[in-house]
C-alpha cells in the first residue's frame, strides 16, 4: 500500500488514520506473509492462530489514532480552593512503538503543569500520555507532543514533560546495548523561563 502525506490528517492534538485503511482479512494475510518470509509454516498449528491475534494486538497498540487527546483535556475544574503550584504526575507507564523498526519503546514519563485558573483530573494527563504512545512515535515527538496538548488545552502557566525509555531497536538488534535509557524533555512557560521552577520539577522527579 502506498501512502502519500495527502493521505494522512494531522492536527494539532490529533492524528486520524490513513483513509484506505485496510480490513482484517488484509491484515491477516500480510501476517501471513511475514511468517512465510520468516521461514515457517503459517499452517502450522502453533501458527494457524496467529495472524489474528497479530492483528488484535496491533488493534490494542496503536488504538492512539482513534483517540483525541485534545478531546480528553475538555472537562477542567475551577473550584481548585486558588491552587497554583505544580501538579505533578509522576512515573506514568510509557509502552510506544518505534516508527522506524515497529519493535518496544518501554518507559516512563513525567508531566508537570502550573494551573492558571482551572485544573483537569489527574487519570486525565494519564490518559494523553497512553493515546500519544499507542501510535507510531519517536520519543522526541512523543515528547512534545504531550507537552503542547497540555499548553493548547489548560492554558497553564506552563507545562513540563520528562520520558526516559528503553528503544528495543537499540537493546535487541543494531548495537545489542540493553539498559541504555534514553531521555527527552520539554519544558514549556515559566518552566521554560524560570530556573528555580525547573529545578522544583527535575527534584520531584529524582533528576
Amino acid at each position: 500500500m502506498n501512502v502519500s502525506l495527502k493521505d494522512v490528517e494531522v492536527t494539532r492534538g490529533a492524528m486520524s488514520r490513513v483513509d484506505d485503511r485496510p480490513d482484517l482479512a488484509e491484515v491477516e494475510a500480510a501476517v501471513r506473509t511475514m511468517i512465510r518470509w520468516a521461514g515457517d509454516n503459517p499452517d502450522r498449528e502453533g501458527l494457524r492462530d496467529t495472524p489474528a491475534r497479530v492483528a488484535r494486538a496491533y488493534n490494542s497498540f496503536f488504538g492512539g489514532y482513534d483517540e483525541d487527546p485534545a478531546g480528553i483535556l475538555a472537562r477542567t475544574f475551577g473550584e481548585s480552593g486558588g491552587y497554583d503550584e505544580m501538579v505533578l504526575l509522576r512515573d506514568i507507564r510509557v509502552e510506544s512503538h518505534c516508527e522506524h523498526h515497529m519493535v518496544p519503546i518501554i518507559g516512563i514519563a513525567h508531566v508537570a503543569y502550573l494551573p492558571r485558573n482551572r485544573v483537569v483530573g489527574i487519570s486525565k494527563l494519564a490518559r494523553v500520555v497512553d493515546i500519544y504512545s499507542r501510535r507510531l512515535q519517536i520519543q522526541e515527538r512523543l515528547t512534545a507532543d504531550i507537552a503542547q496538548v497540555l499548553e493548547q488545552e489548560l492554558q497553564p502557566e506552563g507545562v513540563a514533560v520528562v520520558i526516559e525509555a528503553e528503544h528495543h531497536c537499540m537493546s535487541t538488534r543494531g548495537v545489542h546495548k540493553p539498559g541504555v535509557s534514553m531521555v527527552t524533555s520539554q519544558y514549556l512557560g515559566r518552566f521554560r523561563s524560570d530556573p528555580e521552577i525547573r529545578r522544583e520539577f527535575l527534584s520531584a522527579i529524582g533528576r
